[in-house]
Parts: structure tokens; C-alpha cells; sequence
């Protein structure tokens, strides 16, 4: 497990209002598991990836878009982000999250 990173870009786009951070929890050849945070008032701007990504929500609230379709997301609730799908996240509050991401990106390009 390694200490949590800054987080300003996604797919190489600035977040909006602020940053994150994160940090990678597991890494194989066939998958990566990242912890993600964002204080409330963070959001990404639409973005999609060469990779599935499955969202499950540790605490706080998230919002965002899944291919122009709201969605609303608390503790305990889960989304996937399809490969090549856009998609958003904003924080409504202070939120962290777990990632999973499938196949993995590059690990030199977690989530730059």
C-alpha cells in the first residue's frame, strides 16, 4: 500500500475547484485498486477511459454523469464507469472511495 498522492488531472484534465488525492491498495496485470478522496466542492470534468472502472463509496456523497445520465451516490452504493464511456464525479462533500480498474492503465499513468 503506498501513502496518499495529490490528484489534480484526469485523463490528463485539471479537476475542477481544487484536488484530491490517492492512492494505489493493490496492483496486478489484470487489475489496480486505487482509494480515492475529493473535499466537497471537487469535481472531474467529463472524461472517459480505455478501462472499466468500478466505484464503491466508503463514505460521503458523490454526484456525476454516466453517459449524460445523473447519479447519486452515498456510502455502501456502487457504479461502473464502462470503458469509454463519459463520464463525471463531483463531491457534495468530504468523500473517499474505492476504485477498481480494469484492465489496469499503465502505472505510470494511474489516473494522469
Amino acid at each position: 500500500m503506498t501513502d496518499f498522492q495529490p490528484l489534480t488531472t484526469v485523463e490528463g484534465l485539471p479537476l475542477l475547484g481544487g484536488s484530491g488525492r490517492f492512492r494505489v491498495l493493490q496492483h496486478s496485470e489484470r487489475g489496480l485498486l486505487l482509494e480515492l478522496a475529493y473535499p466537497a466542492g471537487v469535481a472531474s470534468p467529463e472524461h472517459f477511459h480505455d478501462h472499466d472502472s468500478f466505484i464503491y463509496v466508503l463514505e460521503g456523497e458523490l454526484t456525476g454523469t454516466v453517459d449524460g445520465k445523473p447519479a447519486r451516490l452515498g456510502a455502501g452504493d456502487t457504479l461502473v464507469h464502462p470503458r469509454g464511456v463519459r463520464h463525471t464525479v463531483s463531491a457534495v462533500t468530504d468523500s473517499r472511495w474505492l476504485e477498481f480498474k480494469a484492465p489496469p492503465p499503465e502505472v505510470g499513468r494511474v489516473l494522469r
